[in-house]
């Protein structure tokens, strides 16, 4: 329950917001908006509100703003208040307005987390355990929140990242820990651990296996910035996830990085629900990524895509009249299929990730 709501209010916000971006800008330039629609069809909800029909679909798996003139294969009246009948200006503006307000989006998302949630505060000198998962060796071992780890096979121990590495590196192997009870005294319990192996995915498709214990580091605090300097790190951080995904997106059309690290709608929900049982912090984190994601995708040349509107748009600009109907057309139709060829694609990673656990 906690995933597919998760799934839904993550894929809700995010698509209307994008959607408002286009909405707001086309009824700023004076043109009509037939239909504004959360969600695809069959509508479980429709309500027309003056020139406009608001639904909300049953699949919630995208959106539209359908507006007056956009569509080519319409036949257009020549009237004011067509999309076809603005400036190449005026209809970049409206085409743009759903990826920027991802964008803006994500920022405000980042500056948020950054100012309600602040950074956790770790002690450098010692090793506090925090969570540990049910039923992993950790657990098993009676391994505790608030033990301090002092000893790795028998050496003194002080760092939790040099710890982690050590014990990333015994796969399935036995390793010995020592520790102080949160309870308090002087006594060490000490255990003998069989490390468990985790997968751990590189841009190639392929992955890592390391030993874990099943257990975090326990923050001691956190610090929360001023506002000022959580605007001015959360404006920095949305654009360093901006240059990350542009340089995967190059990976992947240079070979470089696999297909397979794309994940479609079962990632997100799964993913979702995950974040969201962590907190809000994280889910809004991660609301935030797919808000640059989806962003950046939208911007990509392809036809049926705000990036391909774009490419029409620079072309017509270029030439001093649109593309025809016909060429239009057909690139839509392209368009469409390399969509839905990549929806498809995604969806079988997910079930693949589903079954193989990877």
């Amino acid at each position: 329950m906690l995933t597919a709501i998760s799934f839904i209010f993550v894929l809700g916000v995010l698509i209307f917001i994008h959607e408002l971006g286009h909405f707001v800008v086309a009824k700023k330039v004076g043109i009509k908006v037939h239909k504004f629609s959360l969600g695809f069809p069959p509508n479980i909800f429709s309500k027309k509100v003056g020139d406009t029909t608001y639904c909300i679909g049953l699949i919630p798996l995208g959106g539209y703003v359908k507006m007056a003139g956009e569509d080519p294969n319409d036949e257009s009246s020549g009237a004011d208040d067509e999309f076809a009948s603005k400036t190449v200006g005026q209809r970049t503006a409206v085409i743009i307005a759903g990826p920027f307000m991802n964008y803006l989006l994500a920022i405000f998302l980042m500056i948020g987390v950054l100012y309600f949630a602040g950074r956790p505060i770790f002690d450098n000198d010692r090793i506090i355990v925090g969570t540990v998962q049910s039923d992993a060796p950790a657990d098993k071992a009676g391994l505790k929140e608030g033990d301090i780890i002092i000893a790795f096979n028998g050496q003194a121990v002080s760092n939790f990242d040099s710890l982690r590495v050590r014990i990333n590196s015994k796969v399935e192997e036995e390793i010995e820990i020592s520790w102080l009870s949160a309870a308090g005294g002087t006594d060490t319990t000490t255990a003998a651990i069989t490390t468990m192996q985790q997968l751990l995915p590189r841009a190639d498709g392929t992955f890592d296996t390391v030993g874990i214990i099943g257990f975090t580091q326990k923050a001691i605090g956190h610090e929360r910035p001023s506002l000022v300097k959580a605007s001015v790190e959360g404006f920095v951080t949305t654009h360093i996830i901006i240059r990350e995904t542009f340089k995967f997106i190059k990976q992947l059309i240079t070979g470089n990085a696999s297909t397979k690290m794309i994940g479609g709608p079962l990632f997100i929900a799964q993913q979702s629900g995950k974040e969201a049982s962590k907190g809000a912090a994280n889910l809004f984190f991660f609301m935030a990524l797919l808000s640059v994601n989806l962003a950046v995708l939208n911007i990509m040349p392809i036809p049926i895509l705000d990036g391909g509107h774009l490419v029409f748009l620079a072309i017509e600009k270029l030439k001093g009249s649109p593309l025809s109907i016909k060429v239009r057309g057909i690139a839509q139709q392209v368009g469409m299929v390399l969509l839905f060829t990549m929806i498809i694609f995604v969806t079988y990673n997910d079930i693949v990730r589903v079954v193989t656990g990877r």
